[in-house]
């Protein structure tokens, strides 16, 4: 708790900087006014640290503002949807889409592009995004269907999927560069959607969370392929090991044709 008594009792300097490592970033404002009449350096030092958390917060509140900009175009009583996948391009494993009905009066801050992120920050913002959304939904199209109906029909399918497992159907999609056929729902296409939608931001995300953690379970099963480091993508060395030693179950026929002997 702030109060006024810690300047006036000159409260040591290590027990102010626990203060502020202690306040949420809501209340930085309180620290900054507490304590900025206090003229000791090392204060004077946390007063201004404080400042720019607190310019930083104001940014990002900005920023996500700017990343509503689609979401505050349709009409207040829309339930909108972002739609966006993770694994197009792997040469292993599935295609993953998700679906998220975020809560506009509730926005989480530094959601971005799920390429953007740390791995830390996207599993921290997994959790934000599960336990703060109004709703969502994940689909998982496997490699196998991949290589009978091809990467573009996969990634249609595990989005009409994602809709399917949301809760509360969305009467708007909010979509990261595609129109998905089949599906009754007013869609949006948003180029470069995930880097300018907070809602496909969030999709993508779990999207790509969801698949992480899968190729981690399956670094497993199929340590040899570095699907640990890779997630199923074609580095170097996971092509090398390809040509080495041949595919593992998990890899799409389709993608490795050129790597492997026709069979």
């Amino acid at each position: 708790m702030l109060n006024k008594g810690d300047v006036l009792e000159q409260k040591p300097i290590s027990t102010i900087k626990k203060v502020l490592l202690e306040t949420p970033v809501e209340k930085i404002e309180d620290f900054i006014d507490l304590y900025k009449e206090d003229t000791r350096k090392g204060v004077q030092n946390l007063v201004r640290r404080a400042a720019k958390e607190k310019e930083a917060y104001e940014n990002e509140q900005l920023r996500v503002e700017k990343m509503l900009m689609y979401e505050r175009q349709l009409p207040k009583e829309s339930i909108i949807g972002g739609i966006d996948e993770a694994g197009r391009g792997p040469l292993a494993g599935p295609v993953v889409a998700a679906v998220v009905i975020l809560n506009p009066k509730d926005p989480i801050l530094y959601i971005d592009d799920s390429k953007k992120l740390s791995a830390q920050k996207r599993e921290y913002l997994y959790d934000e995004i599960i336990s703060r959304a109004h709703a969502y939904g994940i689909g998982v199209v496997s490699e196998c269907e991949i290589d009978e109906i091809n990467i573009l029909q996969a990634t249609y399918k595990a989005m009409r999927h994602a809709i399917s497992q949301c809760n509360l159907e969305p009467d708007h999609l909010l979509n990261d560069a595609v129109i998905i056929p089949d599906v009754a729902i007013k869609q949006t296409k948003i180029i470069k959607g995930d880097s300018k939608s907070l809602s496909i931001a969030a999709a993508s995300i779990l999207a790509k969370v969801t698949r992480d953690r899968l190729m981690l379970a399956y670094d497993e099963l199929y340590p040899e392929y570095g699907f640990k480091r890779n997630k199923g993508y074609g580095s170097a060395e996971h092509i090398k090991t390809i040509k080495q030693i041949g595919p593992c179950p998990i890899h799409r026929r389709t993608f490795i044709k050129n790597f492997i002997n026709k069979e």
